[in-house]
């Protein structure tokens, strides 16, 4: 495996070192202006700069192939810091494709000129093999530039002869595979996005699954807050939430989510918090759905109630869930379509038998002074988050730019309904004993409305909501490492994926957590849940305004129809409801969940320590948006 390495060694002079297989180089030198290199297809490409350059290099992080129809390829650069890569700079994700969609092939050659322009822009000319030309640019800022000629040519002193070949083996596209490197495990770009479909009831999953879970709200404050709740609460909440989602969604298309969004904004430190802090609390709330599971089927089997039996099946169906979401997401999305189908139907056939039993006066049941306020903003509010998840999963949607947003709008639609007539019904088809309102209590509604029967079948649909909710929380979880990882803020092996597309380090941890908090009770879970995401939901507040004040003319394609102190307003009231959640919480759970924030303070500099030791790799592998430029060329930003 041959390749070229590019050093500026002047001004306006590069030094070009061909490598052999056994690491060898090959020097030589022409005056030309222009060097004529035959090319394989290959997967990246390497040049090295000069330390003025390498500065100027390090500030962004890809570059544009434009070809003469105008058509853009982006480009990830990647500057390798460890010493003895001497300022390497490498081509990554996106050369293969350019290569492979303009139809170069073996023999084919590639000439490089460095033309004079405001943008200092490389003319690349392919010379086909028998058919004719074609000529691309290489459009890059001046910061970005490997040198400003100051309207001279470019001079290329080759160190090989004149038939230079950059023979590049076959490299699996994630990162560049020079000498003595070993490859990682490629993407499959052609590999099956998310369509909205599946995306709706990813998004349902990942704030909802149906009905189970939202007795408690009944239990706390009775039948008339409950219903009111699951109405007025998505206005609040959920309305804010889903909107900032579909908005830096479509400006962040990539895995990641909310991590790219704090980090865009507030710097890197803080992202990793916004991660960290996140990534918990999805995996506590992921512990979460083995205890519902159980306990809708322990009236069925009473020895999964506790004990050793519990604990087998809680290990068991981790086991086979986490299985599953290493299978792929795209299965993922579509046995979420059919579990959501399946969770949802025995609602509608017990809403129909329950009609002739339905007393509107039991809807009015209210008594203010023996209230829960705790346990029911709490239940609303697990109830009704979590909208942001689905953005770990943008870099894996199809169009996501148009998809998300429409997901999003279908999916609350989807919620509240799916919330708020099984409660109208539950609530007035029987007498109301706000003591028996717990987790499970809607199999015992359906037996008292149409019998055991009915009853088996809202258990199974339990169990099912149960798989739906753990396989997607794993998925936005897992998919979230690997878009830290993808952007240098964890180690390289988190971005590891199966054959199947699926993170599998990402998945092993999440799984591993879930395990080490299935002892945990339903309302310590719900509680310890609710302050690290209220946490990072203040972080996102945050980093939406910032964004929208700082890069007001940034690209979204879909925007929020509020200008800055419209949006400032429309994030008070979520922001209010935080600090309420907070400050109703329990003295052992805040103290608990602050302790979680700490650790994630001092973790980052001990992982920043470890980078700089080079203990663990780390490496920025995906074409990330660029903030700190806004701007533009042929009437698009660098910002995707």
């Amino acid at each position: 495996m041959d390749f070229l390495v590019f050093e500026l060694i002047s001004n306006s002079v590069f030094e070009v070192v061909r490598y052999v297989p056994n690491g060898c180089d090959e020097k030589d030198l022409i005056s030309n202006p222009v060097i004529e290199l035959p090319v394989q297809d290959s997967d990246s490409e390497q040049i090295r700069v000069n330390p003025a350059a390498k500065a100027r290099m390090a500030r962004k992080r890809r570059v544009k192939l434009r070809n003469e129809e105008g058509k853009v390829w982006r480009v990830e650069i990647c500057l390798r810091t460890y010493p003895s890569a001497q300022g390497r700079i490498d081509l990554r994700d996106g050369w293969s494709d350019f290569w492979k969609q303009n139809k170069i092939v073996d023999g084919d050659s590639c000439l490089f000129k460095l033309i004079k322009s405001a943008r200092n822009v490389i003319d690349v000319v392919v010379q086909k093999t028998g058919r004719g030309k074609m000529v691309v640019t290489l459009a890059m800022k001046v910061d970005v530039c490997v040198t400003h000629t100051s309207g001279h040519a470019l001079k290329f002193r080759n160190i090989a002869n004149r038939q230079t070949c950059i023979a590049m083996g076959e490299c699996d596209g994630a990162s560049y595979v020079g000498i003595n490197e070993v490859p990682s495990p490629r993407v499959n770009s052609n590999a099956r996005k998310v369509s909205v479909l599946p995306l709706i009831f990813l998004i349902f999953y990942e704030v909802s699954g149906g009905p189970f879970g939202v007795e408690d709200s009944v239990q706390a404050a009775g039948p008339l807050l409950a219903l009111v709740g699951f109405l007025v609460f998505p206005f609040i909440w959920s309305v804010p939430e889903a909107l900032i989602t579909a908005e830096m969604g479509t400006m962040f298309p990539e895995d990641g989510g909310y991590v790219v969004w704090v980090s865009s904004a507030l710097g890197d430190y803080w992202g990793f918090q916004q991660g960290w802090m996140k990534w918990l609390s999805g995996v506590i709330d992921n512990a979460l759905y083995p205890v519902l599971f159980l306990d809708y089927l322990k009236s069925a089997i009473p020895e999964l109630g506790g004990g050793l039996p519990r604990v087998i099946a809680t290990l068991v169906l981790t086991a086979l869930l986490t299985y599953m979401n290493y299978r792929g997401l795209t299965i993922v999305g579509w046995v979420a379509v059919l579990l959501g189908v399946l969770s949802l139907v025995p609602f509608v056939v017990m809403g129909l038998i329950a009609i002739p039993k339905i007393r509107p006066s039991r809807w009015l049941m209210v008594d203010l002074h023996s209230v829960d306020w705790n346990l029911y903003l709490n239940t609303l509010f697990w109830n009704l988050n979590y909208w942001d998840s689905i953005s770990t999963l943008a870099g894996e949607v199809d169009n996501p730019k148009k998809t998300l947003p429409k997901a999003l709008f279908f999916a609350l639609i989807l919620v509240v309904c799916g919330y708020f007539f099984p409660l109208l019904i539950g609530t007035g088809a029987i007498p109301v004993d706000r003591e028996l309102w717990t987790d499970g209590y809607f199999s015992d509604i359906a037996k008292m409305v149409g019998g055991v029967w009915l009853s088996i079948w809202i258990q199974g649909a339990a169990a099912m909501s149960n798989m739906g909710m753990f396989v997607t929380e794993m998925s936005s979880d897992s998919f979230q490492l690997l878009g830290m990882a993808e952007r240098g803020m964890l180690p390289e092996f988190f971005a590891t994926r199966s054959r199947y597309g699926t993170p599998l380090v990402g998945i092993l941890f999440s799984a591993s957590g879930v395990v080490m908090l299935s002892w945990m009770s339903f309302q310590e879970i719900v509680a310890a849940e609710n302050i690290l995401y209220c946490f990072g939901m203040i972080l996102e507040f945050i980093a939406f305004i910032v964004l929208r004040m700082k890069h007001p003319t940034a690209s979204r394609p879909y925007k929020i129809p509020l200008g800055t102190v419209g949006s400032i307003l429309m994030c008070i009231p979520p922001t209010i409801l935080i600090f309420v959640v907070l400050a109703l919480s329990s003295l052992k759970v805040m103290v608990v969940s602050l302790v979680a924030v700490v650790i994630g303070l001092v973790m980052q500099p001990c992982v920043k320590h470890v980078e700089k030791k080079r203990w663990f790799k780390f490496s920025e592998s995906n074409d990330l948006p660029d903030l700190h430029s806004t701007a533009q060329e042929d009437g698009e930003t660098f910002i995707e």
